[in-house]
């Protein structure tokens, strides 16, 4: 996709319970909407993620150096309040028709269908990258997590042992998943 048929992408969906929710590409001016979604973000949930999100000037970079050929970042918004993000990351070299996706939603839209949307929306973004497979890494005590994914089409490749550290050094095993995009040339 091009950088504006990005920019213009706007997703109004309806969540299991009917409230809305708009997806949309973050953009560099969203540096306010990172803060209300990441800052109330309690040590249960820091553990989980892969840098320090309260961080002002990671959060301020994040904005700053937007480039959509390496991320392509998403923001839910209830009536302009961040109440999740999703991204697609994407690979150079060998590896790039491969993307990575991952998610974050605040604890009031857990459970909702919000996660399997974005997700959702984020496969088709890729498809339209061309890419040709998916990855996602899933803590493996997260078994509602690994069975959404699966719901949607990826596929659990294997467990890796003591593959992601917390912050204070306990390990936990990761399930790595795949989603295959487009059939493999000698398929038909």
């Amino acid at each position: 996709m091009l950088p504006e048929q990005i920019m213009t992408f706007r997703e109004m969906i309806t969540l299991k319970d009917g409230g809305y929710v708009l997806l949309r590409p973050m953009v560099k001016t969203d540096r306010p909407h990172l803060d209300e979604l990441f800052l109330p973000v309690g040590e249960d949930d820091m553990r989980y993620f892969r840098h320090d999100i309260k961080d002002p000037q990671l959060l301020q970079g994040w904005c700053d150096n937007l480039n959509y050929e390496d991320v392509l970042p998403l923001l839910a918004l209830v009536k302009d309040h961040a109440v999740g993000s999703g991204s697609l990351h994407f690979f150079k070299g060998p590896k790039r028709h491969i993307g990575e996706v991952r998610l974050f939603l605040s604890k009031e839209y857990r459970k909702r269908g919000l996660g399997m949307k974005i997700i959702r929306v984020l496969v088709d973004f890729a498809r339209k990258q061309g890419l040709s497979t998916l990855v996602a890494e899933i803590i493996a005590d997260k078994t509602k997590v690994v069975r959404a994914f699966e719901q949607i089409g990826f596929v659990p490749q294997c467990t890796l042992e003591d593959y992601f550290m917390f912050p204070d050094g306990d390990c936990a095993d990761v399930v790595f998943m795949t989603m295959r995009l487009k059939p493999r040339a000698d398929e038909f």
